[in-house]
């Protein structure tokens, strides 16, 4: 049986690190009863849908992400599944057809233009999100001060736009989900007695020139990194278990403190990861990233060299990450 995993391309996506996150998860979370698990930051869903795969404890799944449009994806899929493919394989014929790259380009333009207008069916909405998440620029999604989708034209030469085993089995997965649009404040009424949460905000920034969090118009600024760290004590304090993503500051500059100081009371680990999406490619490659967690004991405290740091044993890293 083909396994769900993210139904869109998504910056900073979690694929790639899976099994660290894995490792990381208390060391008893398989042996939890009626298990809530909620994701405040969903992105592209790979450590959802591989959660909801791994665990069937896991009887309750909420995900939350202020993106409306993104959030509008997550319901077709799970809603509408049929009239989706049906859709995105008429799109995904009218552009192959055209074998000029100026007359593809049109096209993605005409699209995106459309997309932007925001008066869009679901069904449409998120046929065109597929589009040009499958055809622009490194599938980045980024939008400007008035939430208009910016990224330019990516010259790939047969796309696949609508993948329709992918879309099956994701909505299959997704009927035991909730699905959100608002802060990720607003998840703490769904929590149940033994809930875990994941967060994977938008990153911090490692250098003025490297931010790419405006997946939404509002951005993602130190201000609101110190307020989800100060909802993270409010969970902390209710009794609810959580693991959080960032950047890891100290991998570009070992003066910067920002997350080591924000985040002390609680267990800092760093993991090594792969970054592709810059556009210079002697910026890509390996980094470092942090990893947050309240609880004492994981369940896989040591991974194999150069995969799992302690806090202090981070290698140099130079290039930055991004949600």
């Amino acid at each position: 049986m083909t396994k769900a995993k993210p139904f869109i391309k998504w910056v900073g996506g979690k694929s790639q690190l899976i099994e660290q996150l894995d490792a990381l998860l208390p060391a008893d979370f398989d042996k939890w009863q009626d298990v809530t698990y909620i994701e405040p930051f969903v992105g592209g869903g790979a450590m959802l849908f591989y959660m909801l795969q791994r665990y069937p404890n896991i009887q309750r799944a909420i995900i939350n992400d202020i993106n409306n449009d993104l959030t509008t994806c997550y319901k077709t899929v799970r809603d509408m599944p049929q009239p989706l493919i049906e859709s995105l394989k008429a799109i995904e014929e009218r552009y192959l057809n055209l074998k000029d790259e100026e007359q593809r380009k049109e096209f993605f333009l005409n699209v995106r233009n459309r997309y932007n207008e925001k008066n869009l069916s679901p069904i449409e909405n998120t046929t065109l999100f597929f589009f040009l998440n499958r055809t622009c620029f490194n599938g980045l999604y980024r939008v400007n001060k008035k939430g208009h989708f910016n990224v330019p034209f990516g010259k790939y030469v047969h796309p696949k736009i609508c993948d329709e085993e992918i879309i099956c089995r994701d909505s299959e997965l997704l009927q035991r989900v909730e699905i959100l649009t608002g802060d990720f404040e607003e998840t703490f009424k769904y929590c149940g007695n033994h809930t875990l949460f994941y967060f994977d905000p938008p990153y911090r920034p490692l250098s003025d020139t490297s931010s790419f969090n405006n997946y939404a118009k509002e951005s993602f600024n130190d201000d609101a990194q110190v307020r989800l760290k100060e909802y993270c004590d409010k969970l902390n304090a209710a009794g609810y278990k959580f693991m959080l993503s960032n950047s890891d500051c100290k991998g570009k500059n070992e003066e910067d403190n920002f997350f080591d100081s924000l985040y002390s009371a609680y267990q800092i680990k760093r993991v090594w990861a792969s970054r592709s999406v810059n556009s210079n490619p002697n910026k890509r490659g390996k980094l470092t990233e942090i990893l947050v967690h309240n609880y004492p004991e994981i369940k896989q405290a040591v991974l194999r060299d150069n995969v799992l740091h302690d806090l202090f044993s981070v290698e140099k890293a130079c290039v930055y990450s991004i949600k």
